[in-house]
């Protein structure tokens, strides 16, 4: 099994270009075949979740050509929008983003028979909100033997729909599917976060009419019908997080470019606080640090708040900080397994309820660990490469689902990291870095 072998103590340095937001691209994949005409979308990740949704759209009729690494141009015409319709497979299981499927399916063909997602286990991510959307909008949905949700309508007719708590997915999912619902939607309590604005402009750039995304009320007015579209997905705020906190925890100085430092202000301001330097650019952002990190506080909240997907690289930087943090996660409850991971590496971290309490430490140690989901894996990359000595990381496949290419670009940065999949090649890679 493939594991990442990594050499830590060398302070990151160089420059680092981000790729496109997974988050974005998923729901701008899955509304892409809500038209019978051919759409091109650029700057795509090349990860596995985006690989396995792009297979499953591939599997139910639509077109799919790569025309270079990150531009790919999709067509649904050849999807048949009957009963026989059926989006499954162990592979889209794993996936969190197969939902958007429905929103899609529902809103182009009043049907849509979707196996139910999976993606990271980091705690309850119910889809009621989704299915209470669905219906108000005149959808029956069901969960059927199988693990399997089917949603029909006779037609779709735009509501007020008030979703109980902020939901990205949700957001999401009820916006496709009144994207071509008779009538007007509104949407309150509306997710805000970057890439939610992504999916209503390139729905938008398709013909829809979506206003107020980015807002906490979203209005839809339904049209008739989709049409093609060229469309360049945002930049990943979550990748150039994580490489913003690798900075600052090997106390490094590196250019973060293709970012939106807008989108960043929530990470940027909290390592300043902690002594690191922040330049921001056009399109770039500079991050440096040496010397002592001071502690601070943080708690996840929707954005613009400090966005859950960091909670994890921030603490794993706050663990070398001099003195005591406080991470509180108010999204998910299970975002705090990596922690025994990193005190296997010599951090001082209790964990009580949904609060973590961190003493920061001088140094990791190197050490065998084990990635429990996408971002929990990430934090402990940062630790590796930031600590004395050599170690390995398990279960990498959880990192693959959202960076790109991540041991080449820490590489590029002067980090010691690369993939072996056998004890032999991981003797062999520690003789060869010395």
């Amino acid at each position: 099994m493939e594991q990442y072998a990594i050499k830590g103590g060398k302070a990151l340095e160089g420059e680092v270009t981000i790729a496109g937001a997974k988050n974005a691209a998923l729901g701008i994949l899955a509304a892409a075949i809500m038209t019978d005409e051919k759409v091109v979308i650029e700057n795509v990740p090349d990860v596995s979740d985006t690989r396995t949704l792009l297979a499953a759209i591939q599997d139910i009729g639509a077109t799919v050509e790569h025309l270079d690494e990150h531009t790919v141009s999709i067509c649904g015409k050849g999807i048949v929008g009957d009963d026989t319709l059926s989006v499954d497979g162990k592979n889209i299981r794993k996936i969190r983003a197969s939902y958007y499927l429905i929103g899609a399916l529902l809103g182009k063909y009043n049907y849509a028979n979707v196996a139910l997602p999976g993606g990271c286990d980091i705690g309850t991510r119910p889809i009621d909100l989704h299915i209470k959307g669905f219906e108000t909008l005149g959808a029956d949905v069901k969960i059927i033997q199988g693990g399997k949700i089917v949603a029909r309508a006779e037609k779709l007719v735009g509501k007020h729909i008030y979703l109980d708590t902020v939901s990205v997915g949700a957001t999401i999912n009820i916006m496709l599917a009144a994207a071509l619902a008779e009538g007007k939607t509104t949407i309150e309590n509306a997710a805000k976060e970057p890439h939610i604005v992504d999916v209503a402009n390139f729905l938008n750039t398709m013909g829809a009419n979506i206003k107020g995304a980015g807002t906490d009320v979203i209005r839809v007015r339904g049209v008739s019908r989709l049409h093609g579209a060229e469309y360049s997905i945002i930049p990943d705020q979550i990748e150039a997080g994580t490489f913003m906190t690798m900075a600052v925890a090997t106390r490094g100085n590196v250019l973060i470019k293709n970012v939106i430092p807008k989108h960043l202000e929530a990470i940027s301001s909290k390592l300043i606080e902690m002594g690191a330097t922040v330049i921001e650019y056009d399109d770039s952002v500079r991050v440096m640090a040496d010397g002592v990190l001071k502690p601070t506080q943080i708690k996840t909240l929707p954005y613009p708040g400090f966005p859950t997907d960091m909670q994890a690289q921030m603490a794993a930087t706050l663990a070398l900080s001099d003195g005591t943090s406080i991470v509180t996660e108010s999204i998910f409850e299970n975002r705090f397994r990596y922690v025994q991971e990193l005190c296997k590496m010599g951090a001082d971290i209790r964990v009580e309820g949904n609060t973590a309490i961190i003493h920061g430490v001088e140094k990791y140690l190197g050490a065998s660990i084990v990635a429990s989901d996408l971002r929990a894996g990430a934090a402990l990359v940062i630790a590796a490469l930031a600590a004395d000595g050599f170690s390995t990381i398990d279960d990498i496949k959880f990192i693959q689902r959202g960076y790109e290419n991540f041991d080449e670009k820490i590489r590029g940065l002067g980090g010691d990291i690369e993939i072996v999949d056998s004890e032999r090649e991981f003797q062999k890679y520690k003789l060869k870095i010395g």
